[in-house]
């Protein structure tokens, strides 16, 4: 008979447990950092301070600059011998049923720190820097078999190059991590860290910088002068909604919103019931104001600085108590530029954690993500509804059904936010040489029509004051959606051109894909973008797509000669009944070519 083995036999034996726990899914070092800010801020820091201590290397000509160590200081409660000890544990923690903030997951400061480095060295105080508790944990010892618990905290003074670098705001309680051995850290100097650093925590916290309730320093020096700071930053605000005011957005929208709120109800609010009480989720939507997307001088905003950080920050923010755990692309056309003019922000408490599937690094919302990245089709089966579904889920109380709905709102507001900006984009492109070739071969042909005695509608406007004219015109205009200064603009030209036809695209509540109205001795064609048609045919005839032998050109110039054709017989119908014939064709017209569009 076969003998016990004798000896001890862990579970999870400690070494191999913590070599696999280093690929915990940080995404880099910035992110890393982030969760030992969090731990800072939930103590009650109202100073953070992320410092880098370089090494000098002896180059063959040169000495270059590497990493060395990596350390976060903090103002804030500091801990006590057992919390200390609990807070290097895996899994443990002091916040582990605590939704009243940032924490709760206990994996933060060890899971984090071991991700970068093979040890993490930790000095806390409550009576005085003087009176630090100091404890660390080195891979290299518990990989050697050297022990598998947290070692007892003892009194021990912090070094003292560490001491001459932190810029303290209190010494009476605080705590420092320092990283040491850095073999997976994402960048290797201090630079590096700090620049790639700065941009995403000045967007993760940005509430807490906005509202004064932290400052975030970063700052390096080489360890054999830690007096001399080579850099020395204090993190900014980054808000990619782009409605604080003062932010790290560069200039002229430094110091004012570069965005505004999408209408009226830019705040979504959707209730969740959760163990029966109820917990408020909310999506906010902001837009591109239209001097940032287009300088005064017509450049393209997006080819300017404020333009390319907001490339950087296209996305959904995702927002847990106050602190962005992820900018998801789920939504995100990346081919499409006109994606930086938009910003949605969701924002829910952390008892919505485990149906919204917050991960225990906080790295990301997964089940939010993942819905936002579906539309509801994609969920039904073969030949069911929507409504259908939504009836299963309700009967079998799915907690999904509110999510679903939340994220299938989100989209639709979107989708109305997107053809804003399309359309806007288009209305403010720089013309063609004088006028576009359609609308002047349209007033052309008008004008050829009105010497041979054909009247129109709108032609009695015409002989109007052209500031009555234009007032006219812009108030079209402004009412299909375009901006003021640009619906002027427009309506300058159009009037001062002599032009009879002007074409918009708006996002029109019609059953047609255009609309015809006179306003001031002008026909304003309206192209609905809310109708197929616009999607496969007017959008395919963009005249900035590449086109070097002019075809798209020509399509699109004779798409609009029939649409300004149609304009005008319509224009032409006397008031009554022949009029009205005319208008139900063209809703009826707008019906068929949706059926014809959606097959």
């Amino acid at each position: 008979m076969e003998q016990p083995a004798q000896g001890r036999f862990d579970l999870v034996p400690t070494n191999l447990a913590i070599t696999a726990m280093r690929d915990n899914g940080y995404k880099n070092t910035a992110y890393a950092l982030a969760e030992l800010i969090d731990n800072s801020i939930q103590a009650g820091a109202s100073r953070v301070e992320v410092l880098c201590s370089e090494r000098e290397e002896q180059l063959t000509r040169r000495k270059r600059r590497r990493i060395d160590e990596i350390a976060v200081v903090d103002n804030g409660c500091g801990m006590d011998l057992t919390t200390l000890r609990m807070a290097l544990q895996f899994g443990n923690g002091t916040r582990l049923d605590d939704r009243s903030g940032m924490g709760r997951f206990g994996m933060g400061l060890p899971n984090s720190s071991i991700s970068q480095c093979r040890r993490v060295d930790v000095w806390t105080w409550q009576e005085g820097v003087d009176n630090a508790l100091h404890t660390a944990i080195d891979l290299d010892d518990i990989e050697g078999g050297g022990g598998d618990q947290v070692p007892l905290p003892a009194a021990r003074p912090i070094p003292s190059p560490w001491r001459s670098a932190v810029n303290f705001a209190s010494k009476q309680s605080g705590t420092l991590i320092i990283w040491s051995k850095l073999d997976k850290c994402a960048w290797k100097t201090a630079k590096a860290i700090i620049d790639n650093s700065e941009f995403l925590v000045g967007r993760m916290y940005r509430r807490f910088i906005d509202q004064g309730r932290a400052t975030i320093r970063m700052a390096a020096f080489l360890k054999s002068r830690p007096n001399v700071v080579s850099i020395d930053k204090a993190v900014e605000v980054n808000d990619p909604l782009y409605l604080m005011s003062a932010s790290s957005t560069p200039t002229p929208f430094a110091k004012e919103a570069m965005f505004e709120p999408y209408g009226e109800s830019w705040e979504y609010p959707h209730h969740f019931i959760i163990d029966g009480r109820k917990h408020e989720a909310v999506a906010r939507f902001t837009v591109a104001r239209q001097e940032a997307r287009r300088s005064p001088e017509g450049r393209d905003g997006g080819h300017l600085p404020h333009g390319k950080h907001a490339g950087r920050n296209v996305g959904v923010s995702i927002v847990r108590a106050d602190r962005e755990i992820e900018l998801s692309l789920a939504l995100v056309n990346p081919s499409d530029p006109r994606e930086r003019w938009w910003g949605i922000e969701i924002d829910f408490p952390p008892e919505l954690d485990e149906l919204f599937g917050v991960t225990n690094n906080k790295q990301s919302a997964r089940t939010l993500s993942d819905l936002l990245d579906r539309d509801v089709e994609s969920m039904l089966e073969s030949g069911q509804t929507v409504q259908q579904f939504f009836d299963e889920l309700s009967e079998i109380e799915d907690a999904q059904l509110e999510l679903i709905r939340f994220t299938e709102q989100i989209r639709k507001v979107l989708a109305s936010l997107r053809r804003q900006i399309h359309s806007q984009t288009r209305q403010t492109r720089k013309r063609h040489k004088d006028r576009d070739s359609a609308e002047r071969r349209g007033t052309a042909a008008t004008r050829a029509l009105q010497e041979q005695g054909h009247h129109g509608i709108s032609d009695d406007a015409e002989s109007l004051p052209a500031e009555a004219r234009l007032d006219e015109l812009q108030k079209g205009l402004q009412e299909a959606g375009v901006p003021q200064d640009v619906a002027h603009q427009e309506a300058s030209d159009t009037v001062h051109s002599g032009m009879k036809f002007q074409f918009i695209e708006a996002a029109l509540d019609s059953p047609a894909f255009f609309s015809v109205q006179p306003r001031g001795g002008v026909i304003l064609i309206a192209l609905n973008t809310k109708h197929p048609v616009h999607e496969h045919l007017i959008e395919v005839l963009d005249p900035n797509e590449s086109d070097s032998n002019g075809s798209l050109q020509n399509a699109r110039e004779g798409l609009r000669l029939l649409l300004e054709a149609w304009a005008r017989y319509e224009d032409e119908q006397p008031e009554g009944t022949r009029r009205d014939s005319c208008m139900d064709a063209r809703n009826d017209w707008g019906r068929v070519a949706r059926h014809f569009f959606s097959v």
